[in-house]
């Protein structure tokens, strides 16, 4: 058998990290979250001083938003667009901010977690934050306006071609 110490520390790393399973892996991996996004300069202040958000209070419905997102419990009853029209209507969310949310959000990810459930609360925060991101400037939410946004995702990845599953 070969000698794990011998290969690259970020495959040890990758071996080791288990996927998310639970609401308890949910819980731990929005709270890391939202502590680097409180403490983040950009999108920080808006959490702390625009939002007045207090991280006590949010992290269960947060909690519950991405249980459902991942594992279907209809936990999430709230309507997460309304309270960005909210806040937009604060400070101007525009796409420095959605994308420094994202890059935190799968740096987060990554750090802790492998699997499909991982690659799946990746996939559904680029959705989110992009779809937010088109109503607020007021598009349609869906990445796919155009048959030529379509075929781009399509070739980046980031979705799945027509007829595919």
């Amino acid at each position: 058998m070969a000698d794990p110490s011998r290969e690259p520390r970020e495959a040890r790393e990758l071996r080791e990290l288990r996927d998310i399973r639970d609401r308890a892996d949910v819980a731990q991996l929005v709270e890391s979250f939202y502590r680097r996004a409180f403490a983040d300069p950009l999108i920080g202040p808006i959490f702390t001083d625009v939002a007045h958000m207090d991280l006590e209070h949010h992290l269960p419905i947060m909690c519950d938003f991405w249980e459902t997102v991942l594992f279907r419990a209809g936990s999430y009853r709230r309507n997460a667009f309304a309270m960005h029209v909210a806040l937009d209507a604060k400070t101007r969310l525009g796409a420095a901010e959605f994308d420094r949310w994202l890059e935190l959000w799968v740096a987060n990810v990554d750090a802790q977690f492998a699997g499909a459930s991982a690659e799946r609360a990746k996939i559904q925060a680029r959705r989110i934050a992009g779809s937010i991101a088109r109503r607020l400037s007021g598009r349609s939410g869906s990445a796919l306006e155009t048959v030529s946004t379509r075929a781009r995702l399509e070739a980046e990845g980031a979705i799945d071609a027509i007829g595919a599953g």
